[in-house]
């Protein structure tokens, strides 16, 4: 089964992001993964995937203006409707609003028909609400991409799970 992570990424924190969460999909048996910029992205691939994740850093608490203007205009191209469907993010501070950009992700998501999946709070912990947020440690020095790798991967697992349960 073929699964997808779709992201802009400004510095390389998010395409960091991307290939963990698709390293933690590669986790389950019969599934392969791939990340892909938004701008170079394999049509045919994603068109194959059951599943697709999202992401990009926050933008002013929202997604990027580049991530918005391609799902309006490229995403509609690519077969989306029926797919499992997911939305991370990163941020430079701990309350940067990742939860909105997230949501307005998964809000386009379900416009184009995709069943979207949180990464569920009752998996346990790591305890993902809506979907994953790394902060990146450029102005948090706390902080750092390195803390959140594990938790990216865990929800790569629990997507694929999921999209084996519901496609097999």
């Amino acid at each position: 089964m073929k699964l997808a992570v779709l992201y802009d990424s400004k510095s390389g924190n998010t395409r960091q992001a991307a290939e963990w969460i698709a390293a933690g999909m590669e986790r389950i048996d019969g599934v392969e993964a791939r990340a892909y910029y938004i701008g170079e992205l394999d049509a045919d691939y994603v068109k194959d995937a059951a599943g697709v994740v999202i992401g990009c850093p926050v933008y002013a608490a929202a997604m990027t203006p580049d991530l918005r203007v391609w799902l309006q205009a490229e995403a509609g191209k690519l077969g989306l409707a029926g797919k499992l469907g997911g939305a991370f993010a990163t941020e430079q501070y701990t309350h940067g609003g990742a939860e909105l950009a997230m949501q307005s992700i998964l809000m386009i998501e379900l416009v184009y028909g995709m069943l979207c999946y949180s990464g569920g709070a009752a998996c346990g912990r790591p305890v993902i609400h809506i979907g994953p947020v790394a902060v990146n440690g450029n102005v948090e020095p706390h902080n750092g991409m390195e803390h959140y790798e594990e938790t990216l991967k865990i929800y790569g697992e629990r997507f694929a799970k999921k999209a084996a349960e519901l496609f097999g």
